[in-house]
Order: structure tokens, then C-alpha cells, then sequence
């Protein structure tokens, strides 16, 4: 049985993630700011919950009380602005949660992961391509990306990998932010909102946060012991 931490877990991809290696067996962690929604993650797993906010060097050594053999840099945060409306206090609470998060993470991971362990960051679409008024959003998604590629050069030799996945609009309450945000600027419905969302997909639909969990099992096998430093697209051929 493995130890995995899945950080950002009380919610959306985060809890599919956790659920999904809670079935195969492993002992999972989970970390979120809330613990009403740290609970009904667990639902009664006997998940071990942890409130923490991993955007403070200071609460990282709590969450790293024992070695884990996965780790998934997950807790991660969106908004929609253009730059000239982006605030410094936006862009920099941005920053911390989709990037700083993952370097803390990674980081504290590493002082005690041994050969054959897992580190994989939640990225997204954004982590390979720019839009508009979202930028905050796709700097630090971009840097994700930029680390994990980094990382993976650091650790090769010691048998860890360090992989992204990224996944276009995921079904979430993320997403669900970003669509009353269009409806709200360009006063449509739900349905349109979505649409819109989902317009330059192949597809045609938004990705499952089963479908993002079923990717991160794979990065966690031993199948993908290889698989180094990649970016793993879920965006239906979006990208």
C-alpha cells in the first residue's frame, strides 16, 4: 500500500483524484483549507484529512509528517480579468495558489520521497496556450509547467518522476464560476455559456474530473516509469 497526498483534495478534481487512488486500495492524504469539504471527500473512506493551506512554507511540515510515495500538487484557483483590470492583489493570490502551491509541495515532497515515487501537478490547457482575460491564470499555469519540466531533470536519476497533467475545461465548480461569469458579462443562459466554454473543443464537451483522476493513476503506475517531465493534454485535441 502506497502513501499518496493529493492537495486541493476537498473539491472537484482534487476529490475525484483522491477517490479514484482510495479504490485501488492506496492510503491516501487529502489537504484543503475547508474541512466541511474535506469530509465529504472522505464520506466515510477513513481518507486521513488535513486541514492545510499549502500556500504557507510554515503549514507544509504538518502535511509532510510521513514519506509519501505520490504526491499531486492539485489546490489551485482561477479568475477572469483583463490585464488592466487585473489588481496586484489578484495576480499575486493567483500566483501563489496555481504555482507557489506546487513548488511548496514539491519541495517539502522531495526531503523524504524515495526511488519509484510520483510527483504530478494538476496544470491545464492554460499551462500550453495563452487566451484572453485570463492571463494571471495562464502565467502561473505556464510556470507550472515551467517547474515540472525543471524538476524532472532534478530527479531522473533518483528513480521519481515529475509530471503535468493538462486538462482543458473540467466539469467543476471551477467551471461553473466561469460560466455564470459569461453569463453575467454577455447576459446569456447556462446552455450558451457552456457552449461557449467548450467552442474551441473537438469535442464539443467539458473533461471529467474521473477522466483527469484516470490519467493520474497512470502517471502513478509503474507502466509510466519512463514518463518524465511530460505534459499530459486532456483537451480532446484541443491542443
Amino acid at each position: 500500500m502506497r502513501q499518496v497526498l493529493v492537495t486541493g483534495g476537498g473539491s472537484g478534481i482534487g476529490r475525484a483524484i483522491a477517490r479514484a487512488f482510495h479504490d485501488q486500495g492506496e492510503a491516501v492524504t487529502i489537504t484543503g483549507r475547508r474541512a466541511e469539504a474535506l469530509a465529504e471527500t472522505d464520506g466515510g473512506r477513513g481518507l486521513r484529512c488535513l486541514v492545510a493551506d499549502v500556500t504557507r512554507e510554515e503549514a507544509l511540515p504538518a502535511v509532510f509528517d510521513r514519506r509519501y510515495d505520490v504526491v499531486v500538487a492539485n489546490a489551485g484557483t482561477g479568475g477572469v480579468a483583463k490585464v488592466a483590470d487585473t489588481s496586484l492583489e489578484m495576480w499575486q493570490n493567483t500566483i501563489n495558489v496555481n504555482l507557489t502551491g506546487v513548488f511548496l509541495t514539491f519541495r517539502e515532497a522531495l526531503s523524504s520521497m524515495e526511488t519509484g515515487g510520483r510527483l504530478i501537478a494538476i496544470g491545464s490547457i492554460a499551462s500550453l496556450k495563452g487566451a484572453a482575460n485570463v492571463a494571471a491564470y495562464t502565467a502561473a499555469k505556464h510556470g507550472v509547467l515551467g517547474l515540472v519540466r525543471s524538476l524532472a531533470h532534478e530527479v531522473a536519476r533518483s528513480g521519481i518522476t515529475c509530471n503535468a497533467i493538462c486538462p482543458g475545461f473540467v466539469d467543476t465548480p471551477m467551471a461553473d464560476k466561469a460560466k455564470t461569469g459569461l453569463m453575467t458579462r454577455f447576459e446569456i443562459d447556462r446552455d450558451e455559456a457552456t457552449r461557449r466554454l467548450v467552442a474551441s473543443n473537438p469535442s464539443q464537451r467539458m473533461v471529467t474530473s474521473e477522466e483527469v483522476a484516470s490519467a493520474v493513476l497512470y502517471l502513478a503506475s509503474p507502466g509510466a516509469a519512463m514518463v518524465n517531465g511530460h505534459a499530459l493534454s486532456l483537451s480532446g485535441g484541443e491542443v
